[in-house]
């Protein structure tokens, strides 16, 4: 794997001001996800605590169209990358964690919320470990991230035929492998980000990156809350 100093020449101000930038940029990303989490929570919280807006929510068929939007906005976020804007990418990002919000206010109903709150921490700590590991290892992680692409689509298929089976012996699979995949893809997603970086250039470019990383690494994070809290969590 190149280093990103591999484009730069050995002088030591030019190592300095690289590693700054990167650390301011990676500073940017974490607050972004870490703001975006925030607002999926707020809103979340909130509609669970207002029986006005969760019984039309999820007592309705707008429930279909609370867990399908915010599959919407990763499509479009991924696919029009290219030509958003910095502006654009950031606006549809608080979107995304918005509606997001809405379709995990359902877990308030479900689950206790003590154990949402020990879940959380839970999830943060193990995020927090993996992408510590994925920022700071010398080890090329391209093909961990191939076999976790996999992984992930195997997971995919495996959720929607347990949709029809309703099997709980392959919901506890699902959660356990699930777990595995995105812890992984938490280390690979941390690595590709400093590279993407080293990359880059501009201040436009470099302020997208930032809300692409966030992005990528906050449905990790969200997947790995909602799969643990389906392992562990206390149900009401």
């Amino acid at each position: 794997m190149n280093t990103p100093y591999a484009w730069q020449t050995p002088a030591a101000p030019a190592g300095a001001a690289f590693d700054e930038g990167l650390r301011q940029h990676m500073l940017r990303v974490y607050n972004t996800m870490g703001l975006g989490l925030a607002l999926t929570g707020l809103v979340a919280l909130g509609v669970a605590s207002t029986p006005a807006l969760a019984r039309p929510l999820f007592g309705t068929p707008l429930k279909y169209v609370v867990m399908l939007a915010p599959l919407a906005f990763v499509m479009v976020l991924s696919l029009r990358m290219e030509r958003l804007s910095a502006a654009t990418a950031h606006a549809l990002f608080w979107a995304f964690c918005a509606v997001m919000g809405l379709s995990l206010a359902s877990i308030f109903m479900v689950f206790t919320g003590t154990s949402i709150a020990r879940t959380f921490f839970i999830t943060a700590a193990m995020f927090g470990a993996t992408s510590l590991y994925g920022y700071t290892t010398k080890r090329d992680l391209s093909r961990m991230g191939s076999f976790l692409a996999m992984g992930l689509i195997g997971l995919v298929i495996a959720s929607v035929v347990n949709l029809f089976l309703g099997s709980s012996a392959l919901q506890f699979a699902i959660s356990l492998i699930g777990v595995v995949v995105f812890t992984g893809l938490t280390a690979y997603d941390t690595q590709s980000i400093k590279e993407q970086y080293a990359e880059s250039w501009g201040q436009e470019a470099s302020s997208k990156l930032a809300v692409f990383g966030a992005l990528s690494l906050y449905l990790n994070f969200i997947n790995l809350f909602q799969l643990l809290l389906n392992l562990t969590g206390d149900r009401e």
